[in-house]
């Protein structure tokens, strides 16, 4: 019994394909691709999904000394605490670093001040928008997984494939 399907493609190029299909999934809340790939895709956001609704609520407030002109100031600051920063760098080396898109009317500098304090947009997506709200969802209804669904759809017309739909519940 096979674990993973082939996909037609040397490993390599199907573990890129994969993590870029999961990327984009999670980045726009769905993906349109072919069957098999929409398994795979699935398998492997549930899992990441899985880990980082398991581990958002790991924080440490940690005390730091800042010298503001010439003043030393102490300020609170929340961190990930050891489970969250694991779970973090596991789905990091899972996906590929999605970058904020540049609006159409905002100029570079207007880009790097807002995108400046989010170094991994993709991540903290999946953080602060994902996992509180399955995490909500679990406790009100107890169900725990299934957050995405594929719907199939019509062939592909150029070749005959089964195409599918993947989105993000």
């Amino acid at each position: 019994m096979a674990t993973q399907r082939k996909l037609g493609k040397a490993t390599d190029a199907r573990m890129a394909l994969l993590k870029n299909q999961v990327s984009q999934l999670l980045w726009n809340g769905k993906l349109e691709t072919t069957e098999a790939r929409a398994k795979e895709v699935q398998k492997i956001a549930e899992k990441l999904i899985t880990l980082a609704v398991n581990t958002y609520k790991d924080t440490v407030e940690v005390q730091k000394t800042k010298i503001v002109k010439g003043k030393e100031t102490t300020v609170s600051v929340l961190n990930d605490g050891p489970a969250k920063l694991a779970a973090r760098r596991r789905i990091m080396a899972n996906l590929a670093d999605l970058q904020e898109a540049r609006n159409p009317k905002e100029n570079a500098t207007e880009y790097k001040l807002r995108t400046k304090a989010v170094r991994h947009p993709l991540v903290e997506k999946i953080f602060n928008e994902y996992a509180p709200k399955f995490d909500k969802r679990a406790e009100e209804t107890g169900q725990r997984g299934g957050y995405t669904a594929i719907y199939k759809e019509n062939n592909r017309r150029g070749d005959g494939a089964e195409m599918a739909l993947v989105v993000v519940l």
